[in-house]
């Protein structure tokens, strides 16, 4: 946990401040709602649960990167638990499928290590 901690104040010191964030985030051709929880493609509109919004949200900040498995686990379920990490490929599974109609939009596993969302 205090290396955890020691990572997220280095990372925290070296990032600029972020300007006001948008509340419409764009992934691919989707417009992701984050606090509506809405996924949206042209008129297809998918509504999601508070999880797969927060986990959306996780792997939009760390787009193009290696999103650990742990720290997700840590982050939405307070745990790393077997049980919370079936839990967790049931919904990347879940996010998956609501993104299939853009195929440049995917969530690659990263074996061993996490989660990767890319387009």
């Amino acid at each position: 946990m205090d290396e955890l901690i020691v990572r997220i104040k280095a990372r925290l010191s070296t990032t600029p401040p972020a300007a006001a964030p948008s509340a419409v985030l764009t992934i691919g051709r989707y417009e992701f709602d984050h606090p509506r929880q809405r996924l949206l493609l042209g008129t297809h509109e998918e509504v999601l649960t508070h999880r797969e919004a927060e986990l959306l949200k996780c792997l939009y900040d760390q787009r193009n990167q290696v999103l650990e498995r742990a720290t997700v686990l840590q982050e939405l379920w307070g745990n790393d638990s077997f049980f919370n990490g079936r839990s967790l490929d049931v919904f990347i599974t879940r996010l998956r499928r609501y993104l299939k109609d853009d195929p440049q939009v995917q969530i690659v596993n990263v074996r061993g290590i996490g989660y990767k969302l890319i387009w």
